[in-house]
């Protein structure tokens, strides 16, 4: 079959995969994510050595060490992906939750209840933990799931899907696209009778292709330019240790910082601080022209650093004299991800909270919490920066929509 065909094959497999994982019980659901998560664990060697082959091709192309990190898999990451499916298993479900009920008065009721979306299309790049992590999300909520990953992962993650079919889902539940031909992005794109929703995770150019492309609802996770800001009342220790945490503890994900905001009366005291313990962690910085007076071995920001989601050891620094232009740099430059402030003034703080329009806003912690695991959901699909209809860390409550349930006696309208 061609590669169209084959993909509206899959779309209608998934549609009636979809009315079958309805019709499963938490309990039976949480089985299955157990036995997922054994079938991982124990095909580990079979993950590792598919993995080599992925990174092998990725060195050959250049991939940079970045990129090449997102791609690999060990021990304790494949560990870590089976003790997310794990974790997810114990999370409650929310499937049949009544959001909100009420009695009319002519005697019938009416609830309104969580429900599956349906038929997920996940299109993403690099990191193949995502195979895992979107797929037992989506089978969590009884949605089944098409997930087509890049051609740099390719062989991490059929064997992650192989591993997960194994476990007793019903068939085609969860089903990845077995090659990374462009025309497949557009053929999923375009499939609106068997998607209900398609969520693309990956470089900005894959998401605004996608976009375009797209008949169906899209999620988009675009960039995470993250901001902190060290206001003119931070704890100067407090300011550059969540820095450095958020630079430098994973610098190839989205929620890495990447510009780093300070306040002009502490810049003195305070950059050449943050920029010894940055530099300890090999970080370049890259300063405007107020920065590179106070570190003159700073490389000059261009205007495209302060728009830039580097994903490596690079930083963007730039002197703001108060909380509101702080707050209208990010508001301008940055992507709705994740911004922090760092002060001891709650009111500055609230402030911060309440103007900066992204879709996690933090006070006094890193940057790098902004995730699903962190916030207590489990693995996760990924952080949206849409405001509809879901924004943030994507967990199992925005993998649901929901319908209204009518009961009544025999009401007739007169």
């Amino acid at each position: 079959m061609s590669i169209q065909e084959t993909i509206h094959q899959m779309g209608r497999q998934a549609r009636a995969a979809a009315y079958k994982l309805a019709q499963l019980t938490s309990d039976e659901k949480n089985d299955i994510l157990r036995a997922m998560a054994a079938a991982i664990r124990r095909r580990t060697p079979e993950l590792l050595a598919a993995n080599v082959l992925d990174l092998a091709a990725g060195e050959a192309k250049g991939l940079s060490n970045a990129m090449l990190d997102r791609l690999k898999l060990d021990e304790k990451r494949i560990e870590a992906m089976a003790a997310g499916i794990d974790q997810v298993a114990t999370l409650p479900d929310p499937v049949g939750e009544i959001m909100d009920a009420w009695d009319r008065p002519n005697g019938i009721r009416i609830s309104q209840t969580r429900v599956p979306i349906g038929t997920i299309g996940i299109i993403y790049e690099s990191r193949p933990n995502v195979t895992a992590d979107a797929a037992v999300l989506c089978f969590k909520t009884g949605n089944a799931t098409i997930l087509r990953g890049g051609s740099e992962a390719i062989h991490s993650n059929v064997a992650i899907a192989s591993a997960l079919a194994e476990a007793g889902a019903p068939e085609h539940a969860i089903q990845l696209i077995p090659f990374t031909d462009r025309e497949s992005v557009a053929v999923l794109a375009g499939m609106d009778k068997w998607l209900d929703l398609i969520i693309p995770r990956g470089g900005k150019g894959l998401i605004e292709t996608v976009v375009s492309l797209a008949r169906m609802p899209v999620i988009k996770h675009y960039d995470g330019i993250c901001h902190l800001f060290a206001d003119k009342d931070a704890d100067l220790e407090m300011a550059s240790t969540l820095a450095v945490n958020s630079k430098t503890q994973k610098p190839g994900v989205c929620n890495a910082l990447e510009i780093l905001l300070v306040h002009r009366d502490i810049a003195t005291g305070f950059l050449p601080k943050v920029a010894t313990a940055l530099r300890e962690k090999n970080v370049e910085i890259r300063g405007c022209a107020n920065v590179l007076e106070i570190l003159p071995d700073a490389k000059p920001a261009t205007a495209e650093d302060w728009d830039t989601e580097f994903l490596e050891l690079i930083i963007a620094v730039k002197i703001v004299d108060s909380l509101e232009e702080a707050v209208a740099h990010i508001n301008e430059h940055g992507s709705h991800h994740t911004d922090v402030i760092v002060t001891r003034d709650e009111v500055a703080a609230e402030q911060f909270l309440g103007s900066v329009d992204s879709a996690c806003v933090f006070h006094n912690c890193s940057t790098r919490f902004a995730d699903g695991g962190e916030f207590g959901f489990g693995a996760e699909i990924g952080i949206s920066t849409d405001k509809l209809h879901a924004r943030g860390p994507m967990g199992l409550r925005e993998l649901t929509s929901y319908q209204y349930r009518v009961r009544g006696n025999g009401q007739v309208k007169g």
